[in-house]
């Protein structure tokens, strides 16, 4: 790409390999591209169930089947059908999609599309996260915005990109208008990014060693801080135990053997870090009300065609076609 021609296109780069699809892992955030637009990604999920995890993008979620519970911060959000919530670059939550599982339309924006025009995007922050409770008579635009911007990205008409940009715009327009919000200064920027780099850290070190036994005075001798500090850092982070998230980590690493066709359930047991089959078989009654071998009696509904099922152990998600994506954006 030629200089001239740098200042024009960086904004609105379009990636070799337009149109397929493939998994990425943003800041352990893994979605499904459409590697369209530099620094904008919109997409539909069915979510049953996500890690607690953070990110550098601003995310924002619209409701349409289910309802999506957001843990953040050590309050629980409800996010009904219609009800959208917007969620801040380095913000720790977690996902439950309820009663079996949410559809939402997603999202992400990097602050750098939005620093462009507005310099301190990327230290902003909302008091607060459902936006239907603060937009009010402006909801109905914001929806048709959001609207428009998704239906652009998924056809591709001539100069798409430009229109998804401005109607990016629109909408962080609205969003700091109206939330109540306030401007990181440079010193607390820093830190988020310091805690959220940290978590990453965390989080890493977690799914490197949950199949073995695994002690948070390791991580804490590692990060240079006291056991009482890192606990009071995950506690913060994560609204629970470093113990309480490994076994989730362990349960879904479990849920993933088992649909990929394992069906002796000591050897299930073991390989996801259980050391003892009766913890084994509470972490199943706890989330599920069922024992392991009944979780693996029940049929698994296949994959449609229009669907990309992504089962790991941070999640257990299903991303759709942009066919699909199309017919779903219509019920909105």
């Amino acid at each position: 790409m030629c200089r001239a021609k740098a200042t024009i296109c960086s904004l609105f780069c379009i990636p070799p390999g337009k149109g397929e699809r493939r998994v990425a892992s943003v800041r352990e955030y893994e979605i499904i591209q459409h590697p369209q637009i530099d620094g904008i990604t919109i997409f539909f999920d069915t979510l049953t169930y996500r890690t607690p995890h953070s990110h550098s993008e601003w995310e924002l979620v619209w409701v349409s089947e289910g309802t999506l519970s957001i843990r953040t911060g050590g309050t629980q959000y409800a996010i009904a059908p219609g009800e959208m919530a917007v969620l801040a670059p380095q913000q720790p939550h977690e996902l439950h999609g309820e009663p079996d599982g949410c559809t939402f339309l997603c999202m992400q924006v990097s602050p750098r599309v939005l620093e462009r025009f507005f310099p301190a995007a990327g230290r902003t922050r909302l008091d607060g996260l459902s936006v239907h409770e603060y937009l009010a008579e402006e909801y109905p635009a914001f929806q048709q915005t959001m609207r428009e911007a998704a239906r652009a990205y998924l056809e591709q008409p001539p100069f798409y990109q430009l229109y998804c940009a401005g109607q990016v715009c629109l909408l962080w327009h609205s969003l700091f208008s109206h939330m109540p919000c306030r401007v990181l200064s440079a010193e607390e920027a820093a830190q988020a990014e310091k805690r959220s780099a940290r978590l990453a850290r965390l989080l890493e070190f977690v799914d490197k060693n949950y199949m073995h036994p695994i002690r948070l005075a390791d991580f804490a001798r590692a990060e240079g801080c006291t056991m009482n500090h890192m606990s009071y850092f995950v506690r913060q982070c994560l609204d629970q135990s470093f113990q309480q998230y490994v076994d989730t980590v362990r349960f879904h690493c479990a849920c993933k053997l088992i649909d990929a066709g394992s069906t002796r359930m000591t050897d299930v047991c073991f390989a996801a870090g259980f050391s003892d089959y009766r913890y084994f078989c509470r972490a199943f009654r706890q989330r599920l009300g069922v024992t392991p071998e009944e979780y693996c009696r029940r049929a698994q509904p296949p994959a449609q065609q229009q669907t990309h099922l992504h089962h790991s152990i941070h999640s257990m998600e299903r991303f759709y076609s942009r066919e699909k994506s199309l017919e779903l954006l219509k019920k909105l």
